[in-house]
């Protein structure tokens, strides 16, 4: 099982090189995957044959295809929770990231100051400027 289990992945791992040199235009010049639909295609192979190669070294290599549910669940729903963890974090970390470019903006920001009301003045809600003194 071992020497089947090293050329699957062995075999996996060519897969996602070759699909790798593909995406990035080393194999076929003229053809990059660096947007658009089959950017996403590229990457959703890539996490896919990461995680059967994941999978496949806890489960076989690590002997957890052999072992009680209970522990089985007990090794693998802390490391769900880890990989949420990260997820979550990186969203939180982009969005103060985005948060703080803002404030930044905005404090560089040129503010004009007001135009200063003329003096004798005053002015009523909904009204134009009325002099206080009589002309």
């Amino acid at each position: 099982m071992v020497f089947r289990g090293l050329m699957i992945l062995g075999l996996v791992t060519i897969v996602e090189v070759l699909i790798a040199l593909l995406a990035k235009g080393h194999l076929i010049p003229g053809i990059k995957f660096t947007e658009g639909f089959g950017h996403y295609l590229y990457m959703l192979l890539m996490v896919g044959f990461s995680l059967y190669k994941a999978y496949f070294i806890v489960f076989y290599f690590m002997h957890m295809a052999y072992e009680v549910r209970g522990l089985v669940l007990s090794v693998l729903l802390p490391t769900l929770l880890l990989v949420w963890a990260i997820i979550a974090f990186f969203q939180e970390g982009n969005s103060w990231g985005k948060r703080r470019e803002l404030i930044r903006q905005k404090n560089e920001e040129v503010v004009k100051p007001a135009p200063s009301k003329p003096k004798g003045l005053y002015r009523l809600p909904g009204f134009s400027y009325y002099s206080t003194t009589k002309g």
